[in-house]
């Protein structure tokens, strides 16, 4: 697999003849349809053998050995280069055997009201995922929970060897509830029947693994938040299943914001067997443009996580959306749109706009005008993104990756995923 920048005058039907392949194939790579124009600034994947890299600015022999999973030594070696650090911007390096480093992958979906029940893109995904988390059990002031049809997933799930997460949150209604959590936290009957209702659902539902994703945790609720997942740790232990839980992508311990402050790092990495990093929502709907998912803000967070909790136990969240602002910003006004990647790449073009990248979030973007005279801006991610975001797993040698939200179609995040790791499944 090559990463390729789109350049003003290519075709798929050029780069197809210039890389030995059938434009078939870049399309199918790339969740084309074959009537669709390519944009200036776009990232498409060719399917070709690489067995070289170029040396990129700021990239070091060190970085380049993490990327395809050989050591340092063996880069050095097979290059004939006595000094790594006189490797200069420009130069090719082979690349020796690269080796595929294992590592775990979660998706989110939600239940569909077609017939199947799955949406197409979360069917497709399946394959490639470790865990498949329907999303989600709501938690009720008296300990039960609310009714989700989620044996459809489930049942998706176990067709492409996925296990089954379920997924619990304190949502009243559409929105995080700090009132609904302190109550449940501070009733010891109602935890009694929280716990005793997950694990019915979990037995009956065949699940395997639980995602508690708790959210805006009064500062005052963070002792009896960690004393609620000790609990539940210790009873969902005792039957066979994994526990973990979301966390909101701090940068330090002291972060301001009812996001942040009932929720601890180091507790939970001790208590439960790995976490969710929400590293993503920067850009978000209700907010001014800007990257969804800033690869130097994520590095920020994964930093402060690993100097708390174990590389083995941190799963690093991925988003698979973009969004399109209409401007000017005004807050509390109009959302931006949630958009596919691919959507993202076909607005550019009925717009008749480049495709800009931020080297420092390693991010796309670009701005439009659109049919009634308003100005857009667009921030998404593409293959150069999410490979960005992909290093820093092996850099760090993290347990893996979770991607919210499988429903909206991404074909190149999967084939630079499966091009990076090996995919582990724990079902048979």
């Amino acid at each position: 697999m090559q990463i390729y920048t789109v350049k003003g005058r290519d075709t798929v039907q050029s780069l197809a003849q210039q890389n030995s392949l059938s434009p078939e194939a870049i399309l199918a790579a790339n969740g084309m349809l074959q009537s669709e124009p390519l944009v200036s600034g776009q990232s498409l994947i060719l399917p070709v053998e690489v067995d070289s890299h170029q040396v990129m600015p700021g990239e070091s022999l060190w970085l380049i050995s993490q990327k395809y999973g050989v050591t340092l030594q063996e880069l050095a070696r097979v290059n004939h280069i006595t000094n790594p650090a006189l490797i200069l911007p420009g130069m090719r390096l082979r690349i020796p055997n690269p080796r595929k480093m294992s590592i775990e992958v979660n998706g989110y979906t939600e239940p569909s009201s077609s017939a199947t029940g799955v949406t197409v893109p979360a069917a497709a995904a399946a394959r490639h995922l470790t865990f498949l988390s329907p999303f989600s059990y709501q938690v009720r002031p008296d300990g039960t929970l609310s009714a989700l049809h989620d044996q459809p997933i489930i049942k998706e799930a176990y067709r492409n060897r996925a296990t089954p997460m379920m997924v619990i949150t304190n949502f009243d209604g559409y929105t995080f509830s700090p009132s609904l959590a302190h109550f449940i936290l501070s009733n010891e009957a109602v935890i009694d029947r929280l716990i005793w209702q997950i694990i019915s659902v979990m037995r009956a539902n065949r699940y395997w693994a639980l995602n508690v994703d708790f959210a805006f945790i009064q500062a005052a609720d963070r002792k009896l938040y960690h004393q609620f997942l000790e609990r539940l740790a210790s009873s969902l232990h005792a039957i066979g299943c994994l526990v973990s839980s979301t966390l909101p992508p701090s940068s330090s311990p002291d972060q301001e914001g009812q996001l942040f402050e009932g929720q601890d790092y180091a507790a939970q990495g001790q208590i439960l067997d790995f976490v969710i990093l929400m590293t993503y929502e920067w850009g978000w709907a209700g907010g001014p443009p800007m990257p969804v998912a800033p690869r130097n803000e994520v590095a920020k967070v994964l930093h402060y996580a690993l100097s708390l909790i174990p590389a083995s136990k941190i799963v690093l969240g991925m988003p698979l959306y973009g969004y399109d602002w209409t401007l000017p910003y005004i807050p509390g006004q109009d959302f931006a749109l949630s958009i596919s990647a691919n959507d993202a790449v076909r607005i550019a073009a009925k717009y008749g706009t480049a495709i800009h990248y931020d080297l420092m979030a390693e991010s796309p973007y670009y701005g439009y005008r659109d049919e009634y005279g308003r100005d857009h801006q667009v921030w998404f991610e593409d293959a150069r993104s999410v490979q960005a975001k992909l290093d820093l797993v092996k850099c760090y040698h993290l347990r893996g990756i979770s991607g919210w939200v499988l429903d909206i179609p991404f074909p190149a995040f999967w084939q630079v995923l499966e091009h990076n790791f090996h995919i582990q499944k724990w079902m048979k």
